[in-house]
Protein backbone atom coordinates (compact mmCIF):
# COMPACT_ATOMS: atom_id res chain seq x y z
CA UNK A 1 0.00 0.00 0.00
CA UNK A 2 2.90 2.17 0.77
CA UNK A 3 4.18 1.90 -3.09
CA UNK A 4 0.32 2.51 -4.42
CA UNK A 5 0.07 5.41 -2.65
CA UNK A 6 3.57 7.07 -3.31
CA UNK A 7 2.74 6.50 -6.81
CA UNK A 8 -0.64 8.40 -6.23
CA UNK A 9 0.82 11.64 -4.68
CA UNK A 10 3.52 11.83 -7.65
CA UNK A 11 0.64 11.51 -9.76
CA UNK A 12 -1.34 14.21 -8.40
CA UNK A 13 1.96 16.21 -7.90
CA UNK A 14 2.67 16.04 -11.79
CA UNK A 15 -0.92 16.59 -12.45
CA UNK A 16 -0.96 19.76 -10.07
CA UNK A 17 2.57 20.83 -11.83
CA UNK A 18 1.16 20.54 -15.64
CA UNK A 19 -2.48 21.83 -14.73
CA UNK A 20 0.23 25.32 -13.62
CA UNK A 21 1.32 25.48 -17.24
CA UNK A 22 -1.89 24.87 -18.89
CA UNK A 23 -3.13 27.75 -16.85
CA UNK A 24 -0.11 29.78 -17.45
CA UNK A 25 0.01 29.13 -21.71
CA UNK A 26 -2.98 26.71 -22.61
CA UNK A 27 -1.51 23.19 -23.87
CA UNK A 28 1.63 24.66 -24.99
CA UNK A 29 2.61 26.22 -21.27
CA UNK A 30 1.48 22.63 -19.99
CA UNK A 31 4.45 21.35 -23.01
CA UNK A 32 6.87 24.09 -22.07
CA UNK A 33 6.33 22.59 -18.20
CA UNK A 34 6.37 19.14 -18.94
CA UNK A 35 10.24 20.22 -20.74
CA UNK A 36 11.26 22.64 -17.99
CA UNK A 37 10.57 19.73 -14.97
CA UNK A 38 12.43 16.86 -17.26
CA UNK A 39 15.45 19.26 -17.21
CA UNK A 40 15.52 20.30 -13.62
CA UNK A 41 15.07 16.10 -13.00
CA UNK A 42 17.72 15.67 -15.47
CA UNK A 43 19.99 17.88 -13.57
CA UNK A 44 18.88 16.51 -10.03
CA UNK A 45 19.25 13.20 -10.94
CA UNK A 46 23.00 13.64 -11.87
CA UNK A 47 23.70 15.82 -8.99
CA UNK A 48 21.42 15.86 -6.31
CA UNK A 49 23.55 13.37 -4.60
CA UNK A 50 27.10 15.16 -4.66
CA UNK A 51 25.57 18.54 -4.09
CA UNK A 52 23.48 17.50 -0.81
CA UNK A 53 26.72 15.64 0.34
CA UNK A 54 29.14 18.92 -0.22
CA UNK A 55 25.80 20.81 1.44
CA UNK A 56 26.55 18.81 5.10
CA UNK A 57 30.41 18.61 4.63
CA UNK A 58 30.42 14.93 3.88
CA UNK A 59 34.04 12.88 3.89
CA UNK A 60 33.93 9.75 1.94
CA UNK A 61 35.61 7.12 4.10
CA UNK A 62 36.55 3.17 3.11
CA UNK A 63 37.95 0.18 5.08
CA UNK A 64 41.03 2.10 5.52
CA UNK A 65 39.66 5.17 7.49
CA UNK A 66 36.31 4.15 9.05
CA UNK A 67 36.97 -0.02 9.04
CA UNK A 68 34.23 -0.90 11.30
CA UNK A 69 31.49 1.63 9.60
CA UNK A 70 32.70 0.38 5.95
CA UNK A 71 32.58 -3.02 7.48
CA UNK A 72 29.16 -3.04 8.96
CA UNK A 73 27.50 -0.96 5.61
CA UNK A 74 28.86 -3.92 3.54
CA UNK A 75 27.60 -6.57 5.67
CA UNK A 76 24.65 -4.72 5.84
CA UNK A 77 24.13 -4.85 2.17
CA UNK A 78 24.78 -8.12 1.81
CA UNK A 79 21.94 -8.98 3.73
CA UNK A 80 19.82 -6.63 1.53
CA UNK A 81 21.21 -8.01 -1.36
CA UNK A 82 21.84 -4.75 -2.79
CA UNK A 83 25.66 -2.97 -4.20
CA UNK A 84 27.66 -1.77 -0.99
CA UNK A 85 27.05 2.58 -1.02
CA UNK A 86 29.62 4.86 -0.58
CA UNK A 87 30.25 5.62 3.08
CA UNK A 88 30.50 8.80 4.24
CA UNK A 89 30.90 10.47 7.88
CA UNK A 90 29.65 13.89 8.72
CA UNK A 91 31.23 15.77 11.87
CA UNK A 92 28.41 16.63 13.66
CA UNK A 93 27.12 16.21 17.30
CA UNK A 94 23.68 15.59 16.67
CA UNK A 95 22.91 11.86 15.60
CA UNK A 96 21.65 11.31 12.56
CA UNK A 97 22.09 9.88 9.18
CA UNK A 98 20.67 10.18 5.21
CA UNK A 99 21.14 8.43 2.52
CA UNK A 100 20.97 9.93 -1.17
CA UNK A 101 22.18 8.69 -4.54
CA UNK A 102 20.25 7.85 -8.02
CA UNK A 103 19.71 4.32 -7.65
CA UNK A 104 21.55 1.65 -5.72
CA UNK A 105 24.16 1.25 -7.82
CA UNK A 106 25.32 5.08 -7.52
CA UNK A 107 24.28 5.61 -3.98
CA UNK A 108 25.98 6.76 -0.64
CA UNK A 109 24.84 6.70 3.19
CA UNK A 110 26.05 9.29 5.27
CA UNK A 111 26.02 8.87 9.47
CA UNK A 112 27.22 11.91 11.81
CA UNK A 113 29.51 11.82 13.98
CA UNK A 114 26.93 11.86 16.80
CA UNK A 115 25.34 9.24 15.64
CA UNK A 116 28.30 6.72 16.16
CA UNK A 117 29.88 8.33 19.28
CA UNK A 118 26.20 8.14 20.96
CA UNK A 119 24.56 5.02 19.83
CA UNK A 120 25.06 1.13 20.18
CA UNK A 121 26.92 -0.90 17.82
CA UNK A 122 23.18 -1.98 17.23
CA UNK A 123 21.44 0.84 16.82
CA UNK A 124 24.01 2.22 14.42
CA UNK A 125 23.48 -0.79 11.86
CA UNK A 126 19.53 -0.45 12.58
CA UNK A 127 20.14 2.86 11.67
CA UNK A 128 22.23 2.31 8.33
CA UNK A 129 19.49 -0.66 7.49
CA UNK A 130 17.25 2.03 7.58
CA UNK A 131 19.22 4.21 5.04
CA UNK A 132 19.88 1.20 2.32
CA UNK A 133 16.15 0.34 2.22
CA UNK A 134 15.38 3.96 1.14
CA UNK A 135 18.41 3.27 -1.28
CA UNK A 136 16.95 -0.31 -2.26
CA UNK A 137 13.01 1.49 -2.41
CA UNK A 138 14.73 3.92 -4.46
CA UNK A 139 13.24 6.37 -2.01
CA UNK A 140 16.29 8.99 -2.78
CA UNK A 141 15.51 8.95 -6.44
CA UNK A 142 11.72 9.11 -5.48
CA UNK A 143 12.19 12.43 -2.81
CA UNK A 144 14.11 14.19 -5.77
CA UNK A 145 12.05 14.24 -8.33
CA UNK A 146 8.93 15.36 -5.55
CA UNK A 147 11.54 18.45 -3.96
CA UNK A 148 12.79 19.32 -7.64
CA UNK A 149 8.09 19.40 -8.57
CA UNK A 150 7.68 21.71 -5.79
CA UNK A 151 10.33 24.09 -6.71
CA UNK A 152 9.54 24.30 -10.12
CA UNK A 153 5.62 24.99 -8.84
CA UNK A 154 7.23 27.37 -6.87
CA UNK A 155 9.19 28.78 -9.86
CA UNK A 156 5.95 28.84 -11.90
CA UNK A 157 3.61 30.72 -9.06
CA UNK A 158 6.65 33.34 -8.96
CA UNK A 159 6.28 33.81 -12.68
CA UNK A 160 2.91 34.24 -12.48
CA UNK A 161 3.02 36.95 -9.68
CA UNK A 162 5.83 38.44 -11.59
CA UNK A 163 3.87 38.71 -15.35
CA UNK A 164 0.52 38.70 -14.28
CA UNK A 165 -1.04 34.58 -14.58
CA UNK A 166 -1.03 34.17 -18.30
CA UNK A 167 -3.97 33.60 -19.82
CA UNK A 168 -6.06 34.35 -16.54
CA UNK A 169 -4.98 37.56 -15.78
CA UNK A 170 -8.29 38.82 -15.84
CA UNK A 171 -9.18 36.15 -13.36
CA UNK A 172 -7.90 37.37 -9.71
CA UNK A 173 -9.25 33.95 -8.00
CA UNK A 174 -7.12 31.71 -10.43
CA UNK A 175 -4.31 34.28 -9.87
CA UNK A 176 -4.57 33.92 -6.11
CA UNK A 177 -4.88 29.79 -6.24
CA UNK A 178 -2.01 29.44 -8.77
CA UNK A 179 0.42 32.03 -6.56
CA UNK A 180 -0.26 30.60 -3.30
CA UNK A 181 -2.53 27.58 -3.29
CA UNK A 182 -0.54 25.52 -5.54
CA UNK A 183 3.03 25.53 -3.65
CA UNK A 184 1.22 24.71 -0.62
CA UNK A 185 -0.41 21.95 -2.40
CA UNK A 186 3.00 20.64 -3.37
CA UNK A 187 4.50 21.27 -0.35
CA UNK A 188 1.67 19.19 1.33
CA UNK A 189 1.99 16.47 -1.39
CA UNK A 190 5.94 16.30 -1.12
CA UNK A 191 5.63 16.07 2.70
CA UNK A 192 3.07 13.17 2.59
CA UNK A 193 5.53 11.05 0.16
CA UNK A 194 7.89 11.98 2.67
CA UNK A 195 6.49 10.36 6.03
CA UNK A 196 4.76 7.27 3.52
CA UNK A 197 9.09 6.50 2.13
CA UNK A 198 9.76 6.52 6.14
CA UNK A 199 7.36 3.75 7.34
CA UNK A 200 8.37 1.98 4.48
CA UNK A 201 12.27 2.17 4.91
CA UNK A 202 11.70 1.40 8.68
CA UNK A 203 10.02 -1.71 7.61
CA UNK A 204 12.77 -3.06 5.24
CA UNK A 205 15.41 -1.55 7.54
CA UNK A 206 14.16 -3.55 10.55
CA UNK A 207 14.22 -7.08 8.08
CA UNK A 208 17.75 -6.08 6.72
CA UNK A 209 19.21 -5.69 10.71
CA UNK A 210 17.40 -8.56 11.66
CA UNK A 211 15.37 -6.75 14.70
CA UNK A 212 12.61 -4.28 14.57
CA UNK A 213 13.72 -3.44 18.00
CA UNK A 214 17.25 -2.16 17.24
CA UNK A 215 15.11 0.47 15.24
CA UNK A 216 12.81 1.57 17.22
CA UNK A 217 15.52 1.99 20.19
CA UNK A 218 17.77 3.82 17.95
CA UNK A 219 14.95 6.51 16.24
CA UNK A 220 13.77 7.10 20.69
CA UNK A 221 17.59 8.38 21.30
CA UNK A 222 18.17 9.92 18.00
CA UNK A 223 14.63 11.72 18.47
CA UNK A 224 16.11 12.69 21.86
CA UNK A 225 19.59 13.85 21.11
CA UNK A 226 18.02 16.22 18.15
CA UNK A 227 15.78 17.95 20.68
CA UNK A 228 18.83 19.21 21.97
CA UNK A 229 21.77 19.49 19.92
CA UNK A 230 21.63 21.38 16.76
CA UNK A 231 22.75 20.70 13.34
CA UNK A 232 24.13 23.82 11.92
CA UNK A 233 24.64 22.45 8.30
CA UNK A 234 20.66 21.06 8.23
CA UNK A 235 19.55 24.75 9.91
CA UNK A 236 21.73 26.45 6.76
CA UNK A 237 19.58 24.16 4.33
CA UNK A 238 16.51 23.53 5.62
CA UNK A 239 15.08 22.01 1.96
CA UNK A 240 17.63 18.80 3.14
CA UNK A 241 15.98 18.02 6.44
CA UNK A 242 13.60 15.60 4.79
CA UNK A 243 16.29 13.28 4.20
CA UNK A 244 17.47 12.38 7.38
CA UNK A 245 15.96 9.61 9.18
CA UNK A 246 14.89 11.92 12.06
CA UNK A 247 13.81 15.73 11.13
CA UNK A 248 17.21 17.34 12.46
CA UNK A 249 15.32 20.64 12.64
CA UNK A 250 13.55 19.35 16.07
CA UNK A 251 11.08 17.40 14.43
CA UNK A 252 7.23 18.02 15.32
CA UNK A 253 5.85 15.98 17.95
CA UNK A 254 2.61 14.78 16.08
CA UNK A 255 1.71 13.69 11.91
CA UNK A 256 0.89 16.69 11.34
CA UNK A 257 0.61 18.23 7.64
CA UNK A 258 3.54 20.17 7.24
CA UNK A 259 5.65 17.51 9.01
CA UNK A 260 8.51 15.84 6.86
CA UNK A 261 8.74 12.82 9.16
CA UNK A 262 6.29 10.85 10.88
CA UNK A 263 5.92 11.20 14.14
CA UNK A 264 8.87 9.31 16.07
CA UNK A 265 6.21 7.53 18.73
CA UNK A 266 4.48 6.25 16.17
CA UNK A 267 7.54 4.35 14.30
CA UNK A 268 8.59 3.39 17.36
CA UNK A 269 4.88 1.52 17.85
CA UNK A 270 4.87 0.10 14.64
CA UNK A 271 8.39 -1.33 14.72
CA UNK A 272 7.46 -2.96 18.32
CA UNK A 273 4.33 -4.60 16.62
CA UNK A 274 6.63 -5.52 13.65
CA UNK A 275 8.77 -7.55 16.62
CA UNK A 276 6.37 -8.67 18.58
CA UNK A 277 5.26 -10.50 14.75
CA UNK A 278 8.50 -11.86 14.39
CA UNK A 279 8.80 -12.84 18.14
CA UNK A 280 11.58 -10.90 18.28
CA UNK A 281 12.00 -9.69 22.46
CA UNK A 282 16.01 -8.71 22.52
CA UNK A 283 16.49 -4.76 22.44
CA UNK A 284 19.82 -3.19 21.67
CA UNK A 285 22.79 -2.39 24.63
CA UNK A 286 22.24 1.21 25.82
CA UNK A 287 26.00 1.83 25.75
CA UNK A 288 27.38 4.75 23.61
CA UNK A 289 30.28 3.34 21.58
CA UNK A 290 31.41 3.45 17.82
CA UNK A 291 30.43 -0.10 16.14
CA UNK A 292 32.50 -2.97 16.41
CA UNK A 293 34.33 -5.10 13.32
CA UNK A 294 31.91 -7.43 14.37
CA UNK A 295 28.59 -7.95 15.71
CA UNK A 296 24.83 -9.38 15.22
CA UNK A 297 24.33 -8.35 11.95
CA UNK A 298 27.42 -9.88 10.46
Amino acid sequence: MGYVKTGILMAAMTGLFLGMGYILGGATGALIALAVAAGMNAFAWWNSDTMVLRMHNAREVDAHTAPELQKMVMDLARNADMPTPKVYIIQNDQPNAFATGRNPDNAAVAATTGLLDRLSSEEVAAVMAHELAHIRNYDTLTMTVTATFAGAISMLANFAMLFGGGRNRQNPIAMIAMMILAPLAAALVQMAISRSREYEADRIGAEICGNPLWLASALQRIQGFASQIDNASAERNPASAHMFIINPLHAFKRDKLFSTHPATENRVKTLEKMAAEMGVQSAPSRSSRRPDRSGPWS
